[in-house]
């Protein structure tokens, strides 16, 4: 009796651990939440989670934006790029990772050691050449600089993961499907890549996460209103001159959250699988 009550306690406090420190990671968004539905002029100054006035209209002048393009112009730009960006990453990455994991051509471990190379590589090193290439190419102002690299395959990250994921599938699928009859395509398309689902669910997540959030590669090449994304848009309502649209900018940082959190709790159990199963067997 004495030992499950000493267990009881453990858990009890374990429990309590967990849920303090797991409200302290979420009372960021929590306040975030909270603050915009806030009058402006209360939000710096009430600290409480509970608005004292409750108001939508951060709402209905953030969803208007600031000058004559809307915030619905901004979700649709960054939903345009996000989505596209899954597309090309899901087929060539598989693609690229299914030649390396399975098929054998000259240099193979050679080009293999340069991916994982470029992997090590921080993304600022080549900011310059990327901008000057892109530039001449004409595809300032475009989704293009976004959207043509991944169609390349030119994230090395998700080719490392799908690669470990496939190499832990047993060769006897191929074999056998060889011995009916299937190509190399037919293997890959009808074999190899249903079976990658939790893999490929993982680049999906992360790809438009990423995508969703990028503020940097964005402000870079897109200098025209209609085309600014959603981070972008949230950057019109902070005013260097120290006018800024607290309450705006709050009420659509809050909207911009809500693909996110639709998509990794609708994917979750697959994301988990991915994770835990990759790279396990070499």
């Amino acid at each position: 009796m004495k030992k499950q009550t000493k267990t009881l306690l453990s858990s009890l406090i374990m429990n309590a651990i967990i849920i303090i420190i797991g409200f302290a990671m979420l009372y960021p968004v929590l306040w975030l939440f909270s603050a915009s539905f806030k009058v402006p002029n209360t939000i710096f100054t009430d600290a409480s989670l509970i608005p004292k006035a409750f108001t939508l209209n951060n709402y209905v002048k953030g969803w208007r934006g600031i000058g004559i393009y809307g915030f619905g112009t901004f979700f649709a730009n960054s939903f345009a790029i996000s989505l596209l960006s899954v597309v090309a990453n899901v087929i060539f990455c598989s693609i690229t990772a299914y030649a390396f994991a399975r098929l054998e051509f000259v240099g193979k471990r050679f080009w293999f050691g340069i991916m994982l190379v470029t992997m090590m590589l921080p993304s600022h090193v080549t900011t310059i050449p990327r901008y000057v290439l892109f530039n001449r190419f004409g595809w300032i102002n475009t989704f293009l600089p976004f959207i043509v690299p991944k169609a390349l395959a030119t994230d090395a990250f998700f080719i490392f993961l799908l690669v470990q994921f496939i190499r832990g599938l047993p060769r006897e699928l191929d074999e056998s499907a060889v011995i009916d009859g299937c190509n190399k395509w037919t293997i890959y398309l009808k074999i190899l890549m249903p079976l990658t689902v939790p893999a490929l669910i993982t680049t999906v997540l992360f790809t438009f996460l990423w995508t969703w959030d990028d503020f940097f590669n964005q402000l870079l090449y897109l200098t025209r209103p209609e085309l600014f994304t959603v981070p972008m848009g949230l950057r019109l309502f902070l005013d260097s001159s120290g006018v800024s649209s607290w309450g705006s900018l709050f009420a659509m940082s809050t909207l911009s959250l809500i693909p996110c959190f639709i998509l990794f709790f609708s994917l979750q159990k697959y994301f988990v699988r991915g994770i835990a199963t990759t790279g396990i067997k070499g």
